[in-house]
């Protein structure tokens, strides 16, 4: 049984740990308000630019962007995976890369290879770890995203599809549902097609007036599509983040708690045992004298 003393030293211990734990879970809660502000900011203009690029997939074009050819065949494939840059956030990191690896498992089983840009510290470390092909990354982001730092990394994954090093690239990150529940999400950023948003494919073409020209205005749209989506990827990444550590400080709290209540017990049962064989030692020498 321990000590008195050992006890008395767990019991500050993890009294200490419950004193972080509790303070982390209240920044998290104060930067998951500012980070669904943020991501609920960037959904409407995510979803209406999906939409309209998905149309222009199925429009009639003379000019036909890069990003809406489909490849023949697909043997090479490239994965953004999208991470938060530190841990303490429950499983978070673990399902988002535990989906990242199946779905390269799948490609591998179709013959194809894949090549990753991770965004985000964990996922940087992990896929160095597991030996993948990282051809670039953007870490130390912070709690508020910049299109900036995400424009380089994500251009050499772009421009390697352009170039037909790529066949498919898709995004895989967490999309933030509630506070108590966030989704490891994987979608095909390119090439684009409407059937990848959920729209059915028509028996007609859209047909669009274009001002100044058509490949100025694609060029555009296309280059927009690319970062908004990546954005909001980031955006809502970030969000499931701090709720994903918000849930897991308070149960690291909560748990602290029950420790403290058992240690304590145990302390209380340690302290009286010690108290009643002093006593007994005490009547036994009064008895003998």
């Amino acid at each position: 049984m321990s000590s008195i003393k050992e006890l008395r030293t767990k019991i500050k211990s993890v009294k200490n740990t419950q004193k972080i734990t509790r303070a982390m879970e209240m920044v998290a809660t104060s930067k998951m308000r500012k980070a669904q502000e943020r991501m609920r900011s960037a959904r409407p203009y995510g979803d209406k630019i999906r939409a309209v690029a998905a149309n222009l997939s199925q429009a009639f074009v003379d000019y036909p962007h890069p990003y809406l050819q489909k490849r023949e065949s697909v043997k090479r494939v490239g994965l953004i995976v999208v991470t938060s840059d530190k841990g303490l956030c429950g499983g978070l990191n673990t399902n988002v890369l535990r989906l990242a690896v199946n779905k390269m498992k799948e490609f591998h089983q179709n013959g194809a290879e894949a090549s990753v840009t991770a965004i985000g510290n964990k996922g940087m470390a992990f896929m160095s770890r597991n030996g993948a092909k990282v051809i670039s990354s953007a870490v130390a982001l912070g709690d508020t995203p910049h299109l900036e730092a995400l424009i380089g990394p994500i251009k050499v994954m772009v421009d390697a599809f352009v170039a037909g090093e790529v066949d498919e690239v898709h995004l895989v990150y967490t999309k933030f549902v509630n506070t108590m529940k966030q989704e490891p999400t994987v979608e095909q950023l390119l090439p684009l097609s409407g059937e990848a948003f959920g729209q059915p494919e028509h028996k007609y073409n859209w047909e669009y007036l274009y001002e100044p020209d058509a490949k100025t205005v694609i060029d555009e749209l296309m280059n927009r599509y690319v970062e908004a989506l990546i954005f909001q990827a980031v955006a809502e990444n970030i969000a499931s983040e701090m709720a994903a550590r918000m849930v897991a400080m308070k149960a690291a709290t909560d748990n602290a708690d029950k420790v403290i209540g058992n240690l304590q017990l145990l302390y209380n049962k340690t302290r009286q045992s010690a108290i009643t064989t002093e006593l007994m030692e005490i009547v036994s020498g009064a008895s003998a004298v």
